[in-house]
């Protein structure tokens, strides 16, 4: 298994543009369009929110409901979500206007929009950003960068990550795209995610493979405990690879679902990193449980924690705010068995042992948790199951960025 960083365009057959469509204030690009020269299977997870956008709503019609799927066009700046019927109207002539265009099956087009929640998106912005971009759709990296982009709201760097493996005797890859720094605590299955593949794969196992992975990856990041109107993860299968088809759970199979999940995490791990005014990625790891969702309760309790958030932020080894996390979880340990360690490339450090701080550095924890990339591992010694959650600290920044978000 090969893990690049090609995006979208990754994978045979798949073409992508960006460019500005007039729908962000400040003249950066704001729409990318997403394009298989053949039909693909389809399928997604989206957000459990109640309240769901009108770009959810239709993604889920074509995703179960059609045959196939061709194209993908995503806004950035405005959410589409509480918009009403006007707000669907959108996502129906955003189709029939990519269709046109495009050559295709007005319900093989699906939308995604992430922005401003409560706005109208101008149809004629979206209409005639399709026009604008369509001839500019190409296979070439630099075409993916673009789209990446233009995709973005708050995020500060592009999110892309490819991987390419064998199944049988042919290369499969496939790539994929995400934007996500704020309102991020995904429950599904403002985060979209794009992936795209050229295996021949059965609808069945290709949904099967991506909700069984998302369990572990993007449904293990947290940012700020916000569960977006928006989530989506959509992902595209052409079939160009020309591999033995995936019809069934056989070592195929597991081949294709361990590279998505190696992808999906990749990208998981990017929208933790580039959380809204982050300045380190914080990873919790909790062993030695005696279930997966006891590991999984423990760990997401502990990423989510303001208040251990904000001591990550201040490179501050107070384990007691973890140690609370947990034991208010609502999962079932022993806290007088916990081991915790703080890890990162500046090294490794126990802290407490058997829920008892041990003589440890003050000096050495801070230079441990100063680094851009942080570890704490609580060994709760009860069983083999385990679980990684990702999320960030809790900075100043985040507040200003927020405060004023919608101006």
């Amino acid at each position: 298994m090969e893990i690049g960083n090609l995006g979208v365009t990754a994978a045979m057959g798949f073409k992508a543009a960006g460019g500005y469509a007039g729908i962000k204030k400040n003249e950066t690009n704001d729409m990318a369009i997403l394009y298989s020269v053949v039909p693909c299977v389809a399928v997604g997870t989206f957000t459990t929110n109640v309240v769901q956008a009108a770009p959810v709503k239709w993604d889920r019609h074509i995703v179960n409901d059609c045959e196939a799927a061709q194209a993908v066009i995503i806004n950035s700046g405005i959410a589409n979500a509480c918009t009403g019927a006007e707000g669907y109207s959108v996502c129906e002539q955003t189709a029939k206007a990519a269709a046109e265009i495009l050559e295709i099956p007005e319900n093989s087009v699906l939308c995604a929009s992430t922005g401003v929640i409560g706005q109208q998106i101008p149809v004629e912005k979206i209409t005639n950003g399709i026009a604008k971009l369509a001839p500019a759709l190409s296979n070439s990296r630099e075409a993916a960068a673009v789209a990446a982009r233009a995709i973005m709201t708050t995020d500060t760097v592009p999110k892309e990550v490819s991987v390419s493996f064998k199944i049988g005797d042919k290369t499969v890859t496939i790539g994929g795209m995400c934007k996500g720094s704020g309102m991020i605590h995904p429950n599904m299955a403002t985060m979209l995610v794009f992936l795209t593949t050229d295996a021949v794969i059965s609808k069945r196992m290709l949904q099967e493979a991506l909700s069984d992975v998302i369990r572990d990856t993007f449904n293990m990041v947290s940012v700020d405990g916000d569960t977006s109107t928006n989530d989506s993860v959509l992902l595209l299968a052409n079939g160009l690879a020309g591999n033995p088809d995936i019809a069934r759970k056989d070592e195929n199979y597991e081949i294709f679902r361990n590279a998505l999940f190696e992808l999906n995490k990749a990208l998981a791990m990017k929208i933790a990193s580039d959380g809204e005014g982050a300045t380190r990625m914080f990873e919790v790891k909790i062993t030695g449980a005696k279930t997966k969702q006891q590991a999984v309760t423990l760990a997401k309790s502990v990423i989510t924690s303001n208040l251990t958030k904000a001591a990550i932020f201040g490179s501050d080894a107070n384990w007691g705010r973890i140690l609370c996390a947990m034991g208010y979880s609502g999962a079932k340990f022993d806290p007088e068995k916990v081991d915790l360690w703080f890890e990162s490339k500046a090294g490794r450090i126990q802290i407490i042992e058997n829920g008892v701080a041990v003589d440890y550095s003050e000096e050495e924890a801070t230079k441990i948790l100063s680094e851009e990339a942080v570890t704490a591992t609580a060994d709760i010694k009860e069983g083999d199951a385990e679980a990684t959650a990702w999320g960030c600290d809790l900075t100043y920044d985040y507040v200003k960025i927020n405060a004023d978000y919608r101006s």
